[in-house]
């Protein structure tokens, strides 16, 4: 697939038709802006090549088959995975996140096995254990974080037991962007004979993923904070584990053959992908790696943490602001100031064309770990440069001479 992508060092604004000049988008930890390349991909594919996949005898179908099978190749070379049928299309990293808590977890855990859990997982980390849970009489803990924010592997290791069964942790943190040792991570769960899901969806877009170099088991992540769509997400899992995992939605395109007495399914992944597909979703994903690609994941890394780096030095001069996460954060910065809700911060800012998130961020454990109620947080992207740093200081400036 041609990329055509605008030749700046790495402020890739001008890809970006949805970033209007003069306008600072500081919440791609939320949703990343889409490129022009992504945009023209799916345009084409629902006005020149649409089709549904897999069901069709005639050309254009065959066509759509072979380039959504392509796509999944595609995630398959990006992440590492051994091969392509490991690579489950979802449409997010919370249903895939619900399919292995359903299929896996309803099928392997029982009562008196453990989940582990950490204090900073996002919502949708949390409460699919918590329903399967439920369901099985397994029970949950949670390892807690280091003093700088980051999971406590230390501390998980000697609350690890062999009745630990899975271990679910962000790769990422979505609200502090702090990064997870993730092989080690990986083995102390397979230490106990725990399986190891991590949830990807804030570091796939910041820096290489590789499931086979980390060991895990479980992988997930979305289309969307991936400069790709919405409504399209990834689950990878090793083969073997597929396999062995029985289908948690029924309908079209997951079976092998169906009668009234009996019905069998079809091996992964059409397994778990029942129904039509999110086809030019899964089409705009493709594009959206090959951007990603064409600039680099490390050079994305580099110049997400430098300008972390820029924001946190700057805003450390203000004796009202507290600043949460590690110096080393992956591309996204959280803070509080003194007498001001965040709400009221985000509004402010918005006044000033800086648009940042604020809220619990879906983290409401970690905001009571925190001693807050919210946070603000600024998360940067391949559009975001100096001048972005600029603009929301000079926002904040102007919100705590507003409040001081």
């Amino acid at each position: 697939m041609d990329i055509a992508v605008s030749t700046r060092p790495l402020d890739r604004v001008a890809d970006f038709p949805a970033i209007p000049s003069g306008w600072s988008y500081l919440d791609t930890a939320a949703t990343a802006q889409k490129p022009m390349p992504v945009i023209d991909a799916m345009t084409r594919a629902y006005a020149e090549t649409y089709a549904t996949v897999h069901r069709g005898v005639y050309q254009r179908s065959a066509e759509m088959t072979v380039a959504f099978e392509a796509s999944r190749r595609r995630v398959a070379d990006f992440i590492g995975a051994a091969a392509p049928e490991e690579i489950i299309f979802v449409r997010g990293a919370t249903e895939g996140i619900n399919l292995v808590a359903n299929s896996w977890g309803g099928t392997n855990l029982k009562p008196g096995d453990r989940i582990m859990l950490s204090v900073l997982e996002h919502h949708s980390n949390i409460v699919p254990w918590q329903l399967i849970a439920e369901r099985t009489g397994a029970e949950i803990d949670v390892a807690p974080l280091t003093e700088d924010g980051r999971i406590d592997l230390d501390a998980m290791a000697g609350m690890l037991t062999e009745r630990h069964k899975l271990v679910a942790l962000a790769h990422v943190s979505n609200v502090l962007g702090s990064v997870l040792d993730a092989r080690r991570a990986a083995a102390l769960a397979h230490d106990v004979g725990a399986k190891l899901l991590l949830d990807g969806c804030q570091a796939v877009p910041r820096m290489p993923v590789d499931v086979a170099a980390i060991g895990c088991d479980f992988y997930v992540f979305s289309g969307h904070k991936l400069y790709g769509p919405t409504g399209i997400g990834v689950l990878w899992a090793r083969g073997d584990i597929l396999g062995a995992m029985p289908p948690w939605h029924g309908g079209g395109a997951m079976i092998d053959k169906v009668t009234f007495e009996r019905t069998t399914y079809a091996p992964p992944p059409a397994r778990f992908e029942a129904g039509t597909p999110h086809v030019v979703g899964v089409i705009g994903l493709h594009a959206a790696i090959d951007y990603v690609e064409t600039i680099g994941l490390d050079a994305i890394h580099a110049h997400e943490t430098a300008l972390v780096r820029e924001t946190r030095d700057a805003l450390s001069s203000l004796n009202s602001l507290r600043l949460f996460g590690p110096e080393d954060s992956a591309g996204i910065v959280s803070f509080a100031i003194e007498g001001v809700h965040p709400h009221d911060v985000g509004t402010i800012l918005d006044e000033s064309h800086v648009a940042i998130r604020a809220g619990h961020h879906c983290a409401q454990p970690l905001m009571a770990q925190l001693g807050v109620d919210a946070t603000a947080r600024a998360s940067f992207g391949v559009y975001n440069g100096k001048q972005d740093v600029e603009a929301l200081v000079r926002g904040i400036e102007r919100v705590t001479r507003i409040f001081g």
